[in-house]
């Protein structure tokens, strides 16, 4: 099975996608693992984008995720999570595989504020925490591992937020139509959320 999830930063599309790839026994692919994980020639391309402050271009993500999804493991399927974010990435996507179901992981932009809002990173292991939801830090502020002061990243401020979730709604959301895709409440608790997309996906 093909699928895509789709959700606003903060729904836990991600955390879902990573259930569902374990239940359904077919590779998660994250677009920001996968830009991470190149090498070679690719890699070089994605640090002239990244080294200069610059977003990958549409053509260079497609050729990185064609590349992935001619692997071994992509053959019964696969999840595709952060991918596609605009209408022209649907339709180049479109030319490249067959999509069986889209997933839109659905949340208030009240709700996408509040949880990221309180993500915390530790600057020397990476672990993320969270204030508001879980993993929270045993003690408040505080890396479990590190036992060094917690950061908020400058995209995690609330008006940074807000800036990140117009561009959601204005550029991502009108892909859930293109796909008819299936609406879940991203605000259940996760155990509900994942017998919910098993249960829309029979």
């Amino acid at each position: 099975m093909k699928l895509i999830f789709i959700g606003p930063q903060g729904s836990g599309k991600g955390t879902q996608a990573k259930i569902l790839s374990e239940e359904l026994r077919i590779p998660h692919i994250s677009t920001g693992d996968l830009i991470r994980s190149t090498d070679g020639k690719l890699k070089e391309e994605v640090d002239s984008y990244i080294n200069k402050g610059n977003l990958i271009s549409d053509g260079l993500m497609l050729r990185i995720l064609k590349e992935r999804l001619h692997n071994e493991d992509c053959k019964k399927g696969f999840i595709l999570d952060g991918f596609p974010r605009t209408m022209s990435q649907a339709k180049e996507l479109g030319k490249l595989t067959d999509i069986d179901k889209v997933i839109e992981i659905d949340i208030s932009n009240e709700e996408a504020i509040r949880r990221l809002s309180g993500r915390r990173n530790c600057p020397k292991c990476g672990r993320i925490y969270n204030l508001a939801t879980s993993p929270k830090p045993e003690e408040d502020a505080l890396c479990d591992e590190c036992k060094i002061s917690l950061i908020q990243r400058e995209d995690d401020f609330p008006h940074a937020i807000k800036k990140r979730l117009e561009i959601y709604h204005e550029e991502t959301e009108p892909i859930l139509n293109k796909f008819d895709a299936i609406k879940i409440n991203g605000e259940d608790e996760i155990k509900k959320i994942t017998k919910e997309i098993l249960k829309k996906l029979r």
